[in-house]
């Protein structure tokens, strides 16, 4: 490897020897802590050793991690991942999310997580520790060989965060725009360094939400493992139901922070991205909410094992589940297979391969420890070891996989054939433990169809299958399933609390629910009529869902006040629950009745696209007010700081009686210049108690300079253009239409050999007004003859100079006068109503949690 001036090596050795060692010691301990759970007399010695390795593995990843922030905070750019990921002009505040941002960065939080949750198990699971730290040291083993970025039989195994970017890259440094050449005692060396800048971090996740969104997450993520791991220890050591006890209060803990994650995301969605809303059922935000989903269930399921004894397999199968699908949700994101479906995704970095492997390790794992059959187990390792070696050495990766799954569902029958038998009782219809049994269901309904519709990349990649639906029909098919599932859950939260386990008497439960219910009924009927939701079929499921939400509130809050006396001993349930009506009734509302009042009357915009509609784009020109909603509107102007440039947009009132303008409040959204990555619009956004203004700018305009209508035409700009093509100019569109033959050849003195086309040209300006010119192009003989088209009252001159007929395209030049005018913006606004009754729900919700969890541990 070649060695420029100015590298620095000693990072990168230091962080992969950190890398080879948190591997090796995850491995090792994951033994230790096998072989403790095996040998009777040397039990105790392996435990200790165990504890020793997972102790240097964790020292390991905290060096990974420190060594990688330095190399970011001193911009070593010799460093592919600090080259690729942060840049000179990055604000140092956005750092964490800069570490954070690649897939190796992200894999290092997942395991940072582990590893302190893998510390605190150490002290607190007691006789526990043995099986469920082996699970947990596999765990750290597949994700330290994500790190490794080793190459086994020609297949890329992980990616490394410490390769010098000359290496991943040979010829970078001889590129024109980064080579710096000097000599020195007569030589030529390359200082490329001196002039590098790094790519930087993408402009929407510069936000203060991305340096608390993703660890929030990845805890999130990191504690579905302790449920599962307890889970797989039960199975392990035949003890299916004492595993609950430690694994509960853990489940509702994971169950808060993977639920407060995944708002955060919401929240950053808000404010920080110009869709206009905080969900968009995009495949990286279904990857994190359906794991969540069966987590929520799983954790009540868990209180029916605990309080009635059912239901015992069907909280193995969440519990297990809920990781399995952490697992596939990052197989989704990061092997590159949702590429071409999701924004967010990660590229194809090599880790397709390991990550199916990680994925398939811990189903077979589950399947092993379900049997707990040694021949069997035996079997299927072995139909497993052969399906990796037909993929890896021949590549039949379909074949192979088939197998495996076919194998798997075998494995299944058994495990579920030998499964400890339960008691034989018939749950009443009367009981909570039936309802909290039949929302798990639905839950797990629900998340069957998010994940078979987000699945659509991987099943057309397995069976060669075309199924697309495209982002606009996959919003619809999610609606129109997830909405019933939602009314059926907010049904269920409503009355569960009301029943008893085991048997309810329903003269006490009609008389508990009923005011509850009246009132509810009354309320959404009043407010359905009022919103005009009777009026259409489809408006129908709004109605019905309302009534659900408030019934759940309302119910949950009676519960709190009438049976719980208002103490909050008992009350994180009913909190929780509440709080989740509230979040629900706040999406129905501000989404269903959001208003976009950026309606344009005065300046046209469809001259720039079909993306840009009058009914919801508004052309302002600088210090033009226009009527926008209820309210009046100036564009200011605007402001650069840094990469940024702000547009200022006066909202204001109108005095009835004197016609004078009052200013209630200035937006300020933003474009993030990023000459690499693209130009992203930041919105800004202005808070009531019970509405949001929300505003983003979708076409910036032009430059901020004014100009001069005198003086000469500048230099002209050349384009070749086939029908239909743009060009657009400083204060026009123009598009081309196509060719047109003209027999008028006058003022060439009859010649019959001339021929004479024109250019059809529509122009827009940027007042609504279109023009229809058309430059000509004339033959004589073999000679061209161009003529030129001014259109004075927007400085152009057009000419039409040439015909390429084997490309279908002509040349047009044109060139412009200065012109005295103001810039412009195209913005759209949209009325958020009762958003905040969204957020508020949020904070109950998790509030009510961590009340629940308090008093898990209290009962543990």
């Amino acid at each position: 490897m070649i060695k420029y001036p100015g590298e620095h090596y000693w990072p990168g050795y230091l962080g992969n020897v950190f890398v080879i060692l948190a591997f090796v010691c995850a491995l090792a301990a994951a033994l230790c802590y096998f072989l403790s759970t095996r040998s009777r007399d040397e039990a105790e010695n392996w435990r200790k050793l165990g504890r020793q390795f997972f102790y240097v593995h964790s020292l390991s990843i905290a060096g990974i991690i420190c060594t990688l922030f330095w190399m970011i905070w001193h911009h070593m750019y010799e460093y592919y991942y600090v080259w690729e990921h942060s840049s000179n002009s990055m604000p140092m505040k956005y750092i964490f999310a800069c570490f954070w941002e690649g897939q190796e960065g992200s894999f290092l939080l997942w395991a940072f997580w582990h590893v302190v949750l893998g510390n605190i198990l150490i002290r607190k699971s007691k006789d526990w520790e043995a099986p469920v730290m082996t699970t947990f040291a596999l765990v750290q083993t597949f994700l330290a060989s994500m790190l490794l970025g080793i190459y086994i039989s020609g297949y890329h195994f992980g990616s490394n965060p410490f390769t010098v970017l000359t290496r991943e890259f040979p010829q970078f440094a001889n590129m024109p725009f980064v080579k710096t050449v000097v000599i020195e005692n007569g030589e030529k060396v390359n200082h490329y360094l001196e002039h590098l800048d790094g790519r930087g971090l993408n402009p929407l996740l510069q936000n203060y939400w991305m340096t608390i969104h993703p660890p929030t997450l990845f805890l999130g993520f990191a504690s579905t493992l302790v449920p599962f791991a307890f889970a797989i220890a039960g199975l392990w050591t035949r003890r299916y139901k004492e595993w609950q006890k430690p694994a509960l209060p853990w489940a509702f803990f994971g169950v808060m922070i993977l639920g407060t994650g995944i708002l955060m995301g919401g929240a950053w969605a808000y404010e920080a991205l110009s869709f206009g809303g905080f969900w968009a059922w995009d495949p990286v935000e279904n990857s994190s909410l359906v794991p969540w989903l069966t987590f929520v269930g799983g954790a009540h399921v868990m209180l029916i094992n605990r309080n009635k004894g059912s239901s015992l397999f069907f909280t193995f199968f969440l519990i297990i589940l809920t990781f399995i699908l952490v697992l596939y949700s990052t197989f989704l994101t990061r092997s590159g297979i949702l590429g071409s479906t999701s924004v967010h995704s990660f590229t194809d970095l090599g880790l397709m391969q390991p990550l199916l492997i990680y994925l398939l390790f811990f189903i077979g794992l589950a399947l092993v420890v379900f049997v707990n059959e040694k021949k069997w187990n035996l079997i299927y390792t072995g139909i497993a070891a052969t399906c990796f070696l037909a993929g890896t050495l021949f590549g039949f990766y379909k074949e192979g996989l088939a197998l495996f799954l076919l194998a798997s569902v075998g494995m299944g029958y058994l495990g579920a054939r030998n499964f400890p038998g339960e008691k034989e009782e018939t749950e009443s219809m009367w009981s909570r433990e039936f309802w909290m049994f039949i929302g798990a269901l639905i839950l797990l309904l629900s998340c069957f169809q998010v994940t078979f519709v987000t699945s659509f990349p991987v099943i057309n990649k397995l069976f060669g299958t075309s199924f697309a639906i495209g982002a606009e029909g996959a919003i619809k098919a999610y609606n129109r399933w997830q909405v019933p599932f939602a009314l059926i859950i907010m049904l269920l939260i409503a009355v569960s609390q009301y029943f008893k386990y085991k048997k309810t008497d329903p003269k006490e439960f009609y008389r508990r629910m009923s005011f509850t219910f009246f009132v509810s009924l009354a309320l959404s009927l009043t407010a359905s009529y009022l919103f005009n939701w009777f009026q259409f079929s489809v408006k129908l499921e709004y109605a019905f869902l309302l009534f659900a939400c408030l019934f759940a509130i309302l119910s949950n809050l009676s519960y709190w006040l009438d049976i719980l006396k208002g103490k909050l001993d008992h009350a994180g349930a009913s909190i929780a629950h509440a709080g989740f009506g509230l979040l629900l009734l706040g999406a129905l509302l501000s989404t269903s009745r959001s208003q976009v009042i950026s309606q344009n009357y005065k300046n046209d915009v469809s001259f720039l696209g079909k993306d840009y509609s009058n009914e919801e784009n508004i052309l302002l020109l600088r210090n033009d007010t226009m009527r926008m909603g209820n309210y009046y509107v100036t564009y200011l102007g605007k402001d650069k700081e840094g990469i940024r440039i702000r547009y200022k947009v006066e909202y204001m009132k109108k005095d009835s009686l004197t016609g004078k303008f009052d200013s209630l409040f200035t937006l300020t959204p933003f474009i993030q210049l990023n000459d690499r990555m693209g130009n992203a619009a930041e919105p800004d956004t202005r808070h009531f108690l019970f509405k949001d203004v929300y505003t983003h700018i979708t076409f910036p305009g032009t430059a901020p300079e004014e100009m001069d209508f005198s003086g000469d035409y500048g230099e002209p700009h050349n384009s070749k253009v086939k029908p239909g093509d743009t060009i657009f100019t400083n204060n026009s569109i123009m598009v081309y239409e196509g060719m047109q033959p003209l027999t008028d050849t006058s003022g060439l003195r009859g010649r019959k050999d001339s021929v004479a086309v024109g250019a059809k040209l529509k122009i827009f300006d940027f007042y609504g007004k279109i023009r229809n010119v058309m430059p000509v192009y004339t033959l004589v003989g073999n000679s061209p003859k161009v003529s030129e088209t001014v259109v004075d009252e927007l400085g152009l001159k057009i000419a039409f100079w040439n015909v390429l007929p084997d490309e279908n395209r002509i040349e047009i030049s044109f060139s412009e006068k200065k012109m005295n005018r103001n810039d412009f913006i195209v913005m759209k606004a949209v009325v958020f109503p009762f958003i905040n009754v969204l957020w508020t729900g949020c904070i109950i919700m998790i509030i009510g949690t961590v009340l629940a969890i308090r008093h898990r541990l209290k009962r543990a």
